[in-house]
């Protein structure tokens, strides 16, 4: 099976993790050694949504669909381990 990524499927992806950065809400503290780890895994998320984007421009919707599927990852783990609350969304997030 020959499946192609357009440009719309990647601009899809792209709404979707969007919207789920924006919903999920930190359920530990800034403080704590978790918390600390949280806000690295939202670093590793908005910097494959910024990677995601750069593919996008430059026509490599290959990547730019797998670069942004990466960042939403890292936020449904965060739900998933109990560091992101994703508020009974589970069409943004794998629930726990």
């Amino acid at each position: 099976m020959n499946i192609e990524v357009s440009r719309e499927k990647v601009l899809e992806a792209i709404a979707l993790t969007n919207a789920a950065r924006e919903k999920a809400t930190p359920i530990v503290g800034i403080n704590s050694s978790e918390g600390l780890r949280l806000q690295d895994m939202l670093k590793m998320c908005d910097d494959y949504r910024r990677d995601a984007l750069h593919f996008l421009d430059t026509g490599d919707y290959v990547r730019a669909f797998g670069a942004i599927y990466y960042a939403h990852a890292w936020i449904d783990a965060g739900v998933r381990i109990g560091w992101l609350d994703g508020h009974g969304d589970d069409h943004l997030f794998t629930l726990p």
